[in-house]
């Protein structure tokens, strides 16, 4: 069944109010609201206003007061489903078949958010309990008092099946249980039960921005793998379109006029500690354009503050890529790299607030990190090879959408080509943050050097399948598969297809996906893939899948880690003296393979 009011958010995500209200009435811009004269009521002063980041518009002298289908509805004289189709037809997507079980798919939806609260409540309960007084210390060692714990609604989620009896004893179903991310069924795990998904961990609630509790983040206390555990997708949560604390953030970062995106939770808790209550971070995953268009509702020009380390700079690069196509006039990101490979609570603590003020001055915009990113640490010594980069630059700048944008940026880089690499690049390059510029060369350094993983071709065919069945896979799977080398090109031309064809239309469902694939001559290529031709048939769990997917590659991975170890014992077995280093990397190597077991629970 079609979900009506997810695909009502999705209109409310992509369709700004203020285009919709804009095409009836003049709007005027006043601080953070738009005002006109009511359309609803006959008035000489403006009483009418809008609010582009909470989405409504209210009228103080009639009280109308809706969102941008309400406003289609009253404004043009239009039925509900009139009015969401019509928006659809604006933005060109397919409207959804209406049963008659909607209604009660809404009051279903209302219930799952009671039930993420009493889950909220559980988690803040068990850590101010004997049970959770190690999950309560490390918070404290991390600095966050009781005030930032009881904002941030921090808790601790116990290594038993506590939630699970909670719930089961409120009369909740498992299916909903397990709908919700909250408890792993029976039936998508190999234990044959049901249990908490989250165990043993610190516990970062994620609220809407209504401030309805959505799912959960989950960090490890010590060296265990994976380090954060997040919620999976489910009917309430949507990891692409949300951003972490946007409830509180929003309307300071409107009094700021700027939004920080950090790259996680706990940067995001270490700001607001210091007074920096603008603070947002992507959930998992890397910036999306989703995200990036949630920010812009408070402000034109948001911050991206990363660490200035490689993860840093790669973070950056990636949302230089997700941002360009959908840059518009007045909308852009900055960036800011931290020093010293620094996370933004490892600068405060040691430079403090005054300092992080400051150095928030050293932003650079989007321009400079897309030359950076095409020009830093390339080889310019001949003309072919500035040939390429400027090949390069023009293929990346063709990719932004709005023409007028697009137009200035050609201007910007023929002029930087001209100037940097015309008349000498290596004498006059741009200043850039030099802990940033370290980091970027350090990273390219380490990217080349470092041997990538070769997958067996029945592996990255079984991937492959799957993300056709299940495109969502492709962004959950993107990074780790570009880590690794394909088997043939081919194979390698059908992934980077898929990825940039799902990086432009992220809605598309397995229909869409096989059709516009087809359409770029990949129809031969996908055929070939027998398991896919399996999976129709089998209609297999996504979460089976997912457990495949990670069995597979944990086992390349322990594959290349066997040979690595047995190369050393080789060198230290055959060396005349006591090869230290030697020794110090068969350690490394045998606890990064533990690691790998425990994560998977090989027996």
């Amino acid at each position: 069944m079609t979900d009506l009011q997810k695909f009502c958010d999705e209109l409310r995500a992509k369709i700004s109010i203020v285009d919709v209200v804009g095409a009836k009435v003049n709007l005027v811009r006043k601080g953070r609201e738009y005002q006109a004269c009511c359309p609803f009521h006959n008035e000489k002063t403006p009483s009418f206003t809008v609010n582009e980041a909470k989405g409504f518009y209210h009228c103080f002298g009639c009280g109308a007061h809706g969102d941008i289908i309400k406003f289609e509805m009253d404004a043009n004289n239009l039925s509900f489903l009139e009015a969401v189709e019509k928006l659809a037809n604006k933005i060109g997507l397919p409207v959804p078949k209406i049963s008659r079980e909607q209604s009660e798919e809404s009051e279903k939806r209302a219930s799952l958010y009671d039930i993420m609260e009493l889950a909220v409540k559980f988690f803040e309960k068990n850590l101010r309990l004997p049970v959770g007084a190690h999950g309560l210390e490390y918070l404290y060692r991390r600095g966050f008092d009781d005030e930032i714990i009881g904002k941030f609604r921090l808790g601790y989620a116990p290594a038993s099946n506590g939630l699970y009896a909670l719930l089961k004893s409120k009369g909740i179903a498992e299916r909903e249980m397990g709908d919700l991310g909250l408890v792993s069924l029976a039936s998508d795990n190999t234990s044959k039960r049901t249990f908490d998904f989250f165990r043993d961990r610190v516990i970062i609630p994620i609220f809407d921005k209504k401030g309805r509790p959505i799912a959960f983040g989950g960090r490890v206390m010590n060296d265990g793998q994976p380090k954060y555990l997040n919620s999976p997708e489910t009917p309430i949560f949507n990891k692409r379109r949300v951003l972490y604390n946007m409830n509180n953030a929003r309307d300071f970062g409107y009094a700021e006029k700027n939004i920080l995106i950090c790259e996680g939770y706990m940067d995001v808790i270490a700001l607001d500690k210091y007074g920096f209550h603008n603070a947002v971070a992507p959930l998992g995953t890397a910036l999306t354009e989703e995200q990036i268009q949630e920010a812009w509702k408070v402000c034109n020009e948001p911050t991206c503050c990363f660490d200035g380390d490689g993860a840093g700079v790669r973070a950056a690069m990636r949302s230089a890529d997700r941002v360009l196509p959908i840059l518009k006039p007045g909308n852009s990101l900055k960036f800011l790299f931290l020093p010293d490979k620094q996370d933004p609570d490892e600068f405060l603590k040691a430079k403090g607030r005054d300092a992080f003020i400051e150095f928030s001055k050293t932003t650079l915009p989007l321009k400079d990190i897309l030359w950076r990113k095409n020009v830093e640490g390339q080889d310019v010594s001949t003309p072919e090879h500035k040939a390429l980069v400027e090949k390069n630059i023009k293929e990346e700048v063709s990719k932004i959408a709005d023409e007028t944008v697009r137009n200035y940026y050609v201007q910007e880089m023929q002029n930087r080509i001209y100037n940097e690499l015309g008349r000498g690049y290596w004498k006059k390059q741009a200043s850039f943050v030099p802990q940033a510029k370290k980091a970027f060369r350090e990273e390219k350094k380490a990217a080349a050097e470092r041997p990538k993983v070769s997958l067996d071709e029945l592996v990255v065919k079984f991937v492959l399948a799957a993300m056709m069945y299940y495109p969502e896979l492709i962004a959950e799977y993107e990074e780790k598969m570009s880590m690794f080398e394909f088997p043939n090109p081919v194979l390698q031309n059908l992934f980077d297809k898929m990825v940039e064809i799902y990086n432009d239309n992220p809605e598309f469902d397995r229909d869409k996906m096989s059709e516009t694939m087809e359409k770029s001559g990949f129809g031969k290529e996908l055929n070939s893939l027998w398991e896919l031709k399996m999976f129709r048939q089998q209609n297999p769990y996504i979460a089976k899948i997912r457990e495949e997917i990670d069995m597979k590659i944990v086992e390349v991975q322990l594959r290349q880690l066997e040979n690595e170890i047995r190369e050393c014992l080789r060198v230290i077995e055959t060396s005349e003296s006591f090869p230290e280093e030697a020794y110090q990397q068969y350690e490394s190597l045998k606890k990064e393979k533990d690691a790998l077991l425990n994560t998977q629970n090989f027996n």
